[in-house]
């Protein structure tokens, strides 16, 4: 399958991610909050363009079940996803106001400009294989960390972390994962997009640790 194999190779990269001392602060119970509330205003701003992303994904799907698949992927991200992260902000003292006047960091605006122009001028398999490092990795982390989590004193890290434990998340992961082993393409062909991604993945965790 075409996903083990982009998983292989890329994991080298994710093994640095699991490892990275936000990630795993943040899953002990450890990181400073003022640091879980600066990711929170980068990560809302990320997933306002990552649906954008989605959007112009759909609008090169070969055909309609793929063209719905990432509609509703978006429409998911710009609905529920957002509502979490909105009751999420007010848990830790923020509001959308807050979220909506940050301004992202550089590697937030290259990440976001990496994945839009993906989606806007290569193939959707190209722009899925760039999409799916960002669910992928997450619920590997979860996976990683989950003793931690358990363990975890801080209820909002909790709650936010355990999302990405849930069936619905995996069964998300699957589902994509499924679109690329069905497109017939070789690891080789969407290697790049996959690897530029999550090299973008480890980025935005040392930016969100380092606060710029």
């Amino acid at each position: 399958m075409a996903t083990e194999e982009l998983r292989r190779r890329v994991d080298q990269i994710w093994q640095r991610i699991f490892a990275h001392p936000f990630v795993v602060e943040l899953y002990a119970g450890s990181l400073p909050m003022e640091k879980f509330k600066y990711y929170l205003l980068q990560d809302y701003n990320y997933l306002v363009n990552f649906a954008k992303a989605l959007s112009l994904a759909a609008a090169r799907a070969p055909g309609v079940d793929l063209m719905k698949t990432a509609l509703e992927l978006a429409y998911g991200t710009v609905t529920g996803e957002m509502a979490n992260y909105e009751a999420l902000l007010r848990e830790v003292g923020l509001t959308l106001k807050d979220a909506e006047a940050a301004e992202p960091n550089r590697v937030n605006v290259s990440y976001m400009a990496y994945l839009k122009s993906v989606c806007a001028l290569e193939g959707f398999y190209h722009c899925m294989a760039a999409l799916l490092p960002c669910f992928w990795s997450y619920m590997e982390i979860a996976e990683v960390h989950r003793e931690k989590l358990a363990a975890n004193p801080v209820a909002v890290y909790r709650k936010w972390a355990s999302v990405y434990l849930s069936q619905e998340y995996r069964a998300l992961v699957s589902k994509l994962r499924g679109v690329l082993d069905a497109s017939g393409l070789s690891a080789e062909g969407l290697w790049p997009y996959f690897k530029e991604a999550s090299m973008y993945e480890l980025e935005f965790w040392q930016a969100a640790y380092e606060g710029h």
